[in-house]
């Protein structure tokens, strides 16, 4: 099967900072907890960040706050949405907002760049659309082996385009897929993916990005990583879903 062709979407930042930039302020500013987000499952705290004279709003999940998990080893969540950054950085989609590792007021964790939405934006008529940026986020989820995309992990912005967040349980090494962007299921992926995975591969096989990742993750699951984009890349097909393991999280949104 030939590979799709997909329309281009701009690649300016849509937080007024530059991805640079805000992984500096995130990495090197002053984090100041101003309350929690009580309806995340971890602990997950709403910030302010300042460094030389630039301040942001971000999001901080400390390690400390982790809920054990019965198929993710304990206190490794942080490190995963770091790699999940570190895939959507390599890839250059946009994906996931800039996002570190760093220390701060409850011991270390990652450390989130805050994105405002767009609120006139349902959620529910949004994953049922075929909008670009869920194409391409079905093709970075099935790369991470996202275990956990709900509609309430979508960012949309008024500019149009869409973060994803929350990957803390990405990249086990076993099939874990479960999302509500099904909609490509079994459709040929786009030129612009295949591109992209190819470029990914070699990344991950002999450039930067494959030792980041092993230093985040097992070596192992840095391996799984890059079976999986080699399997993309032998069947040319957005992944179906796994007849042994859920296919859409609970709950949805």
């Amino acid at each position: 099967m030939s590979a799709e062709s997909e329309p281009t979407l701009s690649a300016a930042p849509a937080t007024g900072l530059d991805e640079e930039t805000a992984t500096r302020l995130l990495r090197n500013g002053r984090l100041e907890v101003a309350g929690r987000l009580v309806e995340a499952t971890n602990m997950t705290l709403y910030c302010s960040i300042r460094h030389a004279g630039l301040s942001a709003a971000c999001v901080y999940k400390p390690v400390r706050g982790e809920r054990p998990l019965w198929d993710f080893p304990d206190g490794t969540l942080a490190a995963r949405e770091v790699a999940a950054y570190e895939v959507s950085a390599a890839i250059g989609w946009r994906i996931v907002p800039p996002t570190v590792y760093r220390d701060g007021p409850f011991g270390p964790g990652m450390c989130q760049l805050w994105v405002d939405t767009d609120p006139e934006i349902d959620l529910m008529v949004l994953i049922r659309s075929r909008h670009p940026s869920l194409r391409r986020m079905a093709v970075f989820d099935a790369v991470v082996n996202n275990a956990d995309r709900k509609g309430g992990h979508l960012l949309p912005l008024a500019d149009g385009h869409i973060y994803g967040v929350d990957h803390g349980v990405s990249f086990s090494a076993e099939d874990k897929l479960r999302t509500v962007l099904w909609q490509w299921r079994g459709k040929p992926l786009s030129r612009e993916a295949m591109n992209v995975l190819t470029r990914l591969e070699r990344d991950l096989e002999e450039g930067r990005l494959g030792n980041r990742l092993r230093e985040l993750l097992t070596s192992h699951e840095v391996e799984a990583t890059w079976a999986r984009v080699r399997r993309l890349l032998d069947t040319g097909l957005h992944p179906m879903p796994s007849k042994d393991w859920p296919a859409i999280p609970w709950p949805p949104i």
